[in-house]
């Protein structure tokens, strides 16, 4: 029986190993593809399996060119400021929020958790979200973009659930101390959430750094639209003379210089993620424990 057992063992994990491989080669490949398009000289594009392998000749034109542009350094200005001021509200917002909730001694709480689905579950919807946005003057504000949805209900309550894994032993030791719930917030409870802290961040910032529906909607400016907006003009081919000179883009493909732009707004997440790889699953996990 423990041979059969240990067999059975071996090809799980043979199987799990294929698969796994399976969908690595599924991201890897489009990935890879985007790539070597950007790096592929201008009519060179004809060879679909030198995109696979890598061009025969490398140019870097568009990516320097690219870069280079106005257009470019500002789109990638406006994201960086909305990515990092918008992931920073979200938390200044969700912690306290998730701590509260995770009290259980807090008057109400019950009811107060039920209220706080309320929004999560029935969304008013976009022409209400645009009425608030424009009667409170944000719209042509990268405020416009950071404030809505301040706090993510979903992340407030894995956040809430790991605050809730924290030893009550030390929260109640605190609070014999004469220690206030800021106090224990601060000196406690976050010195030992690194894992969710980050683990959250790295949602709000992901999904402030891809938005551009929102940008789209509000931000009518063309100087204040982000690297997303730009993005999808760009893949979307509609007339760029608004946003940069075109013809600057000449000496290399159309095709290449999509390529480019699309893997220049993959490289910030792609570094950030390899940085806090061990707390994300210890976050993930620990949040989703206890309801």
């Amino acid at each position: 029986m423990r041979k059969a057992g240990a067999k059975d063992e071996i090809l799980y994990q043979i199987a799990v190993n294929l698969y796994l491989a399976v969908i690595f080669l599924i991201v890897l490949l489009p990935l890879w593809r985007v790539l070597m398009l950007s790096l592929t000289p201008f009519g060179h594009l004809d060879n679909s399996f030198g995109l696979l392998v890598g061009p025969k000749d490398w140019t870097f034109d568009a990516y320097a060119q690219f870069l280079s542009h106005p257009a470019f350094l500002r789109a990638m200005r406006n994201s960086a400021v909305i990515t990092l001021g918008g992931t920073a509200i979200n938390l200044i917002m969700t912690v306290p929020m998730s701590y509260a909730l995770s009290v259980k001694s807090l008057p109400g709480r019950k009811w107060l958790n039920i209220f706080v689905m309320i929004p999560f579950l029935f969304n008013p919807g976009l022409i209400p979200s645009y009425l608030v946005v424009t009667s409170l003057g944000l719209q042509n504000t990268l405020w416009a973009v950071m404030i809505p949805g301040a706090i993510g209900i979903s992340n407030m309550f894995i956040m809430r659930n790991f605050f809730m894994e924290i030893p009550q032993d030390l929260t109640e030791a605190a609070r014999i101390d004469g220690a206030s719930e800021l106090k224990i917030l601060f000196r406690i409870v976050l010195p030992l959430s690194k894992p969710i802290l980050l683990t959250i961040g790295l949602f709000y910032a992901v999904g402030h750094w891809n938005e551009f529906f929102n940008p789209m909607l509000y931000l009518n400016d063309q100087k204040l639209q982000p690297l997303p907006v730009l993005l999808r003009n760009i893949l979307m081919g509609v007339n760029m003379n608004d946003y940069v000179e075109y013809d600057a883009f000449s000496t290399s493909s159309v095709q290449s210089l999509k390529a480019a732009s699309i893997f220049i707004s993959m490289v910030p997440m792609m570094m950030a993620y390899p940085w806090i790889q061990k707390h994300f699953v210890k976050g993930s996990l620990a949040g989703g424990i206890k309801g």
